[in-house]
């Protein structure tokens, strides 16, 4: 798959607007990153190796990489578009400290690595995949990490209920309103659910990590129709 299909797959924007924009879709986005920098600080050592998978243009690591000055960070992401838009943003930063690992999406990451990660982040990047891609993502993620690494996913939730559902859904649509954007532009968001997004309820997730394998799994961090999960190898 070429990389513009792969980016519109993945997102109604090209790479060099996609910052520009995300914010005024998602709400609280700039929060996912922070609070997942939170979380990583709140375990007792401080990541060796830290893999970003659909990291999108580098806005986590861009962050993380000042508040974790030790740690080496590996990008991934299915479009060469994002990871061009990425590289660019981490330039000032020491080539040793960062890894590009290449475009592919994360059930598709089979690479060896030199040395397993200690942290793995997927932030919004895995509420498009199939029942079982999304199983096979969780998966990899799991086997790449160490014994007690870490693995930090955000992800847009299905509401338990039909009524939930639409409720959630003029939700959403009145905070993209309030941040610019038009109803033509929200309608053909919207319509992507279960046709190109295809989330799933808080449930589904906490019993998808558990059953993979991670010895704690906990939700912690819930607002609109996104949701922040981590699960402990």
């Amino acid at each position: 798959m070429t990389s513009s299909k792969i980016t519109k797959r993945y997102t109604f924007h090209p790479p060099e607007d996609y910052d520009d924009h995300i914010y005024e879709m998602l709400p609280f986005y700039l929060s996912f990153h922070q609070e997942t920098i939170n979380l990583v600080k709140s375990f007792p050592s401080s990541p060796k190796v830290w893999m970003d998978s659909g990291c999108g243009t580098a806005s986590l690591v861009n962050k993380a990489i000042k508040e974790f000055p030790d740690t080496k960070f590996l990008l991934v992401d299915p479009s060469e578009g994002m990871l061009d838009q990425a590289r660019k943003k981490l330039s000032s930063y020491p080539e040793e400290r960062l890894e590009f690992l290449g475009a592919c999406t994360t059930q598709e990451c089979s690479q060896k690595l030199k040395e397993k990660p200690d942290v793995i982040t997927a932030i919004q990047c895995h509420h498009y995949l199939s029942h079982e891609d999304r199983n096979k993502a969780t998966s990899v993620c799991y086997n790449l990490l160490k014994e007690g690494g870490i693995y930090i996913t955000f992800e847009n939730i299905k509401p338990l209920t039909e009524e939930g559902f639409i409720i959630g859904k003029r939700y959403w649509s009145n905070f993209q309103l309030s941040h610019g954007r038009n109803e033509d532009e929200i309608k053909k968001l919207l319509e992507r659910f279960n046709t190109d997004i295809f989330p799933i309820t808080v449930d589904e997730h906490l019993k998808l990590m558990k059953e993979t394998g991670f010895k704690i799994v906990e939700l912690f961090w819930y607002s609109y129709m996104q949701a922040g999960f981590y699960g402990v190898k």
